[in-house]
């Protein structure tokens, strides 16, 4: 279970983008651990310098501040690179709601520049990160690969588009790319600030100030919640999977269901606080259940989640503790 075990060859060069964002400061600081070297691409307009403070002075980590909208500083960072862990984009399917045209510009732009950039450069292995969101209005449960509904958001629409451009670069020029789609993933540096920051860090901060969270819909809807420890193995096990498995996407998750009123409660009872949510309408372009069947990334990534919900829970709120407060 878990990364810590993978090796690469003595040398191997990654490429993160948005790599000082929530997951690509993790993934950046895991790599550097496991003693190989880092490239982090970001213009930072979402991540943030402080995520990379702990790891800032490892000599085999460059920072490269750069926007993957410009076609010409994705080819110079992805030039020496074997691997490119891709996961520069916004986020928030509200925010896309309100920002399509910026959205697409670089979720599906970007990422078509770093594809192509990526191609150019003979890399490896591109692993991207693509969403749950894909899956839409499609009712059934478990989410399972090849059987998606109706788009619901801008935000979902961009992560399609970068699905269809990797299977197309896979098999129209022998670029390996392996889409990852996350289910909510939550753990240390994920912000808890603005309107668009993620459920969990957002009601550990307010409960910690002693405010009241806000509850969108009736708290019955449900998240397949993953510790971001788990979408590092994801990552780095992609880049050893198959070429066989090129070309395709994954769900990484528990492939758990957890109902976010009942979520909410455990954060209560661990922080021990006693306050009541409040409710309000449900978000236009939110799914309502999201769980996953992740037997095809068990089986062709040879991915095995190590952190349940409530060990990787566990593991956020010591963060947030010691971070947030």
């Amino acid at each position: 279970m878990g990364y810590k075990h993978l090796s690469f060859a003595p040398g191997t060069v990654f490429l993160v983008t948005g790599g000082a964002g929530f997951i690509g400061s993790n993934l950046c600081e895991a790599i550097l651990d496991m003693g190989y070297t880092v490239r982090c691409l970001d213009d930072f307009s979402t991540g943030k310098r402080e995520n990379l403070a702990t790891f800032q002075d490892n000599p085999r980590l460059t920072v490269i501040e750069g926007d993957i909208r410009n076609l010409d500083t994705c080819l110079e960072a992805c030039t020496g690179a074997d691997f490119v862990l891709h996961q520069a984009a916004w986020g928030s399917v509200p925010r896309s709601i309100e920002m399509p045209l910026l959205y697409e510009e670089i979720n599906s732009k970007g990422t078509l520049n770093m594809m192509e950039a990526a191609r150019q450069a003979g890399i490896k292995k591109f692993v991207y990160a693509s969403s749950s969101a894909v899956y839409g209005d499609d009712p059934a449960l478990p989410k399972t690969e090849g059987r998606e509904g109706r788009l619901l958001s801008p935000y979902a629409l961009t992560k399609r588009v970068n699905e269809e451009y990797g299977r197309l670069y896979s098999e129209l020029y022998g670029l390996e790319t392996y889409g990852l789609r996350y289910f909510n993933v939550f753990g240390r540096r994920q912000d808890p600030n603005g309107p668009y920051a993620a459920v969990i860090p957002k009601f550990v901060a307010q409960l910690l100030r002693g405010e009241t969270p806000t509850i969108h819909g009736d708290g019955r809807q449900s998240r397949d919640f993953t510790y971001v420890d788990n979408v590092v193995e994801a990552n780095l096990k992609a880049c050893q999977a198959s070429s066989e498995a090129a070309g395709q996407s994954y769900n990484i998750a528990n492939g758990a269901q957890e109902f976010l009123l009942d979520v909410y409660y455990e954060l209560c009872r661990a922080l021990h606080k006693e306050i009541e949510p409040e409710f309000a309408p449900d978000r236009p372009g939110d799914i309502k259940h999201s769980n996953a069947d992740i037997t095809k990334a068990r089986e062709w990534l040879n991915y095995d989640p190590e952190f349940d919900f409530a060990g990787g829970l566990k593991l956020a709120i010591d963060w947030y503790r010691g971070n947030l407060c």
